[in-house]
C-alpha cells in the first residue's frame, strides 16, 4: 500500500449546514455541487468530503442509530486500479485490520471497500475511474 491519504470524509448531521460552514464561513470553494449527497472541497492533493450520517453509516455498513455512528470520520486511500483495491484490502486484513465492508462495485461507478485498523479507525480503499490519481499520487476530485 502506497503511503497516501486521498480523501477525508466527515459524517455530518446536516449536510447543508456543514456545507455553509465550510463554504461561507471558512471561504472554501466547493469542487462539486452536491453529488449523490456528498459535498467536496479540494485541499491540495487530497479532498475533504462531507457526507450525511445516515448515508455514511449505510455505505460503510456501520450499525446503530445514525446520530450515534462512530467513527464519524473515514480516511480514504484511492488506488490506481480496481485490482489494487482487493490487494490493499487483503494486505490490511493480513496485518490485523478488521474487514468492515468487502470491496464491491459502488453506486457511483467505482469499486471500494472498508476496513478498520486495530484501534477501530475506518479506512475506505477505493478505485475511482472518474478521478484517476496524478503521477505523484494526488487525488483530484472530478464529478
Amino acid at each position: 500500500m502506497e503511503q497516501r491519504v486521498s480523501l477525508i470524509t466527515l459524517a455530518v448531521a446536516d449536510l447543508e449546514r456543514s456545507r455553509r460552514f465550510y463554504e461561507t464561513g471558512l471561504g472554501w470553494a466547493v469542487v462539486s455541487g452536491e453529488t449523490e449527497g456528498i459535498v467536496c472541497f479540494q485541499l491540495g492533493g487530497l479532498v475533504l468530503a462531507l457526507y450525511g450520517r445516515e448515508a455514511f453509516a449505510e455505505d460503510a455498513k456501520l450499525t446503530g442509530p445514525a446520530e450515534a455512528v462512530r467513527p464519524s470520520v473515514a480516511l480514504a486511500h484511492n488506488t490506481r486500479s480496481r485490482a489494487e483495491v482487493d490487494a490493499v484490502m487483503a494486505e490490511a486484513v493480513a496485518a490485523g485490520a478488521h474487514p468492515q465492508k468487502p470491496a464491491a462495485e459502488t453506486f457511483w461507478g467505482g469499486y471500494a471497500g472498508y476496513f478498520a485498523d486495530p484501534d477501530g479507525h475506518l479506512w475506505e480503499i477505493a478505485w475511482n475511474p472518474f478521478s484517476p490519481l496524478t503521477e505523484d499520487g494526488c487525488f483530484l476530485w472530478q464529478a
